[in-house]
């Protein structure tokens, strides 16, 4: 019989004197400082950690009710959370936002000072990232026993500053002055080996074992992260692996004075959780990306199984209390290592072990782009994973067994499906390892997965229909609404009550408003607001003034030539011409904004940026455009400063080549915030459109099926731009060195991508189509009655888009978990 647990006693008192003495206390206890010789940076530190303490009176009793209800857990692993800023978050979870600002303030400390302190967790680069936190965030809330599993980078991707319009990376040192929120847990700590060599042998029973030996080892140390839901009552965990060296120091090398081989062991092991994708351009970076894979996948694996075993000793039940979710290709080896562990360590059988794998995992894919589906070349895997390896042929053996036996005959599909590349340099296909161990594969929004049924996996859909499906993808409504346009969420709160913070369905009651001139009214003084607070900090940290009547025109995501800030920039390029050749034109005034990373061994991408800055200089300083068209390019876009121009947008900028962009979620927190789209026939703009309905956005350009076509028929590049004068006009400027008279050649490789390259992301085939949609979003801007009529139709019709519904349906139709 087991014994009771003692109660767990709560000691914390949540009114102002109380958090007021909790800040005091942790700044003298924790911090180590007293209020005379305190900075900003220690009563930030002595606030978070006031508040972990609250969560964690919190998260304590909801692990231990998973454990007593014999709860499914839900494991979503990824390489990236991008969780942002947590102290506000927290506060709004926890109903303590207003407290902990009115305790802060009679300590004589400015709350927005102290909060912007905060450096952001250096956990992940874009919409991957920010989509995992937005489902972590939404399991806390809904109630799924939900754990995210990653890596706790030391310096995250990087951090970036323009120099001479250029891109310069930088390490974004994150952990620098500690992080109040986590958890360091060195009791638990898992092995991870690479290398070494499989033996294989008949044990007492006359069954085949392999064993993986003479390995290299490094250790993986766990830092806790409590994750509240909205109200606070379930706190959910995001746990992060550190890579730590077996041997800390060798002290034979350091008596004999040889001080850099003393430590090199332990450098090279920690040298895992360094940094977010290590360049993949050398050979030693392409191992490093794949061992870092694989040392969080082996991790989590370990831990997953432990706790599985803590409450239950039959394997049978791992698929009924496990659901293990693959958040891209990143972490496709949980395949293999499950098999591995299942087979290898538990000497469970074959056809068992392969049950329990598939029925415990599934795997969402994010890209129909085939090179961005992550491959491997059989020598790094053999010499980094050699029992992986074997495990990854025999599950292809009998996956093409199967396969064979249904289409005798069919080599070509064979070819087509298998999970090795034939060829010259064989190759394991990460997503199709990923596709046949799991029970369920997803895409992230409707017309993504049927793209994927129709190209990249349509074999699959073939082989196993139902087995791909749709979960569009969501944003919390409570950081990019309720936090992040604090004005906004005032007012709907004001006319139809705050159930619409976890049922964002409610937003509909504010469709009549849209007719309510006094609401319009509102409405529109909370934008002016937000981009008053925009302006002003593009006017302290980037020395741009922008008039705040003009539209804010905004573009902020990865940079990369699909997501076509080219066409963007070509529209600006235009719109300035055309002031230059006529003065007295009197267009609506724009400011356009432009922010994103571009991977460190990206060229081209680069080059847009550079593209960007330097058009940006010409424009803003130019006399004869002044206040009619300003071009900002914002550095280091990331969480924090999302929330400053998501709430800010008056036109959000989603143009990618249709059929390339998975969904986006930067479409949906701007429609959330009362921006109107401009778009393609692409991503989640498709089902936005549905939800909105057309006549409140702009959209324009081919769809999927036409971009196809296109390329299929060949497309005229060259004639194209010929055919279009204002398109013509743009890249002479570019290529001509208008916007670069230092270095005239600087953009003809962007010039010749778009012309002799044959235009591949088919920007000159949409460019007369976008214009057209720019002219309708002038026209609109000019009535602001009906602008600000249709951006409060946006926000009534975002409920879809809420990440709780998404975790919802995930729970319901793939992890069995509600």
């Amino acid at each position: 019989m087991k014994k009771a647990k003692p109660p767990i006693v709560r000691l914390l008192d949540d009114d102002v004197e109380s958090v007021k003495y909790a800040i005091s206390s942790h700044l003298l206890y924790t911090v180590g400082k007293e209020p005379i010789n305190a900075t900003a940076r220690d009563w930030f530190m002595a606030a978070a950690h006031t508040v972990r303490d609250r969560v964690t009176e919190h998260w304590m009793p909801t692990l231990n009710r998973y454990y007593q209800e014999d709860s499914k857990r839900v494991y979503y692993l990824s390489m990236e959370f991008l969780i942002g800023r947590t102290l506000v978050n927290s506060l709004i979870n926890l109903g303590l936002f207003d407290v902990v600002r009115q305790a802060i303030a009679e300590l004589g400390q400015d709350f927005e000072e102290l909060a912007a302190w905060e450096v952001e967790a250096a956990l992940g680069n874009g919409g991957l990232g920010r989509l995992a936190a937005c489902l972590l965030d939404s399991m806390a809330t809904i109630g799924v026993a939900g754990f995210g599993y990653g890596i706790r980078y030391d310096y995250g991707m990087f951090t970036q500053h323009v120099d001479n319009g250029w891109q310069v990376e930088s390490p974004e040192n994150w952990l620098r002055y500690g992080n109040p929120w986590e958890f360091p847990r060195p009791g638990v700590i898992f092995p991870v080996r690479f290398g070494g060599r499989v033996i294989h042998f008949r044990d007492v029973l006359g069954h085949t074992r392999s064993q993986w030996v003479d390995a290299e080892e490094v250790m993986a140390m766990a830092f806790d992260v409590p994750v509240p839901g909205y109200g606070g009552k379930v706190v959910n965990n995001l746990r992060l692996w550190s890579a730590k060296s077996t041997r800390e120091f060798d002290l034979k090398y350091f008596n004999a004075g040889n001080y850099i081989e003393a430590v090199r062991d332990k450098n090279e092991s920690e040298t895992l959780s360094k940094v977010l994708y290590p360049s993949d351009m050398t050979d030693r970076g392409k191992e490093l990306r794949f061992k870092q894979e694989y040392f969080f996948v082996a991790a989590s694996i370990q831990d997953i199984l432990a706790r599985f075993r803590k409450s239950h000793s039959d394997w049978n039940m791992l698929p009924e209390k496990v659901a293990i979710q693959l958040n891209d290709t990143h972490p496709a080896l949980v395949v293999a290592e499950l098999m591995r562990v299942l087979v290898d360590e538990h000497q469970i059988e074959w056809n068992r072990a392969w049950d329990l794998t598939q029925r415990s995992c599934s795997y969402t894919n994010h890209t129909l782009l085939p090179e961005a589906l992550e491959t491997w070349s059989l020598d790094l895997f053999e010499r980094v994973l050699p029992r992986h390896l074997e495990i990854v042929f025999a599950i292809n053996h009998e996956f093409l067994q199967g396969v064979r036996y249904r289409h005798p005959g069919d080599t070509e599909l064979l070819r087509r499906v298998s999970i090795i590349a034939e060829g010259g340099d064989r190759r394991v296909r990460m997503g199709h390892l990923a596709v046949v161990g799991s029970h369920k594969v997803n895409g992230v929004a409707a017309i993504h997965t049927g793209l994927m049924k129709s190209t990249i996996f349509s074999d699959f859909e073939h082989l196993s229909p139902g087995k791909i499906t749709n979960k569009t993808n969501g944003v919390t409504p409570r950081r990019w609404l309720l936090a992040a346009n604090p004005g906004l969420a005032d007012l709907i709160t004001a006319r139809i009550g705050n159930g619409w913070i976890t049922d964002l369905d409610q937003l509909r009651k504010l469709e009549p408003l849209a007719d309510d001139a006094l609401f319009r009214k509102e409405f529109a003084a909370v934008k002016s607001a937000n981009k008053e607070r925009l302006a002003a900090m593009m006017s302290q940290r980037l020395g741009v003034e922008v008039d705040v009547n003009s539209l804010f025109d905004v573009q902020v995501k990865r940079i990369h030539e699909y997501k076509r800030q080219l066409l963007n920039l070509l529209h600006v390029v235009t719109r300035y011409a055309r002031i230059r050749a006529n003065p007295l034109l009197n267009p609506v005034p724009r400011t356009v904004i432009i922010g994103g990373k571009a991977a460190p061994g990206y060229h081209i991408a680069k080059l847009i940026i550079k593209l960007v800055n330097d058009v940006a200089e010409v424009v803003n300083n130019d006399p004869l455009v002044g206040p009619k068209l300003k071009l900002v390019f914002v550095p280091n876009y990331n969480v924090s400063t999302a929330e400053l121009v998501m709430p800010a947008a008056d036109l959000s900028e989603q143009i990618s080549t249709a059929g390339t962009e998975a969904s986006g979620t930067g479409n949906m927190k701007m429609s959330m915030n009362g921006a109107l789209t401009i778009g393609t026939w692409d991503g989640a703009n498709v089902e936005i459109c549905e939800e909105v309905g057309e006549e409140n956005m702009f959209l324009f350009g081919l769809s999927a099926q036409e971009v196809a076509r296109t390329r299929v028929d060949g497309y005229d590049a060259v004639a194209a731009v010929k055919a279009d004068p204002d398109l013509a006009w743009a890249l002479e400027m570019i290529g001509n060195g208008f916007f670069s008279p230092d270095q005239p050649d600087r953009y003809k490789q962007l010039v010749d991508i778009l012309t002799v390259g044959g235009d591949h992301y088919l920007l000159s085939a949409d460019f007369p189509r976008y214009m057209a949609a720019q002219e309708k979003v002038d026209q609109t801007y000019r009535d602001p009655q009906e602008w600000t009529r249709k951006a409060i139709l946006n926000v009534a019709r975002m409920g879809k888009f809420s990440s709780d519904r998404t975790v919802a349906e995930y729970a319901r139709e793939i992890w069995n978990a509600l």
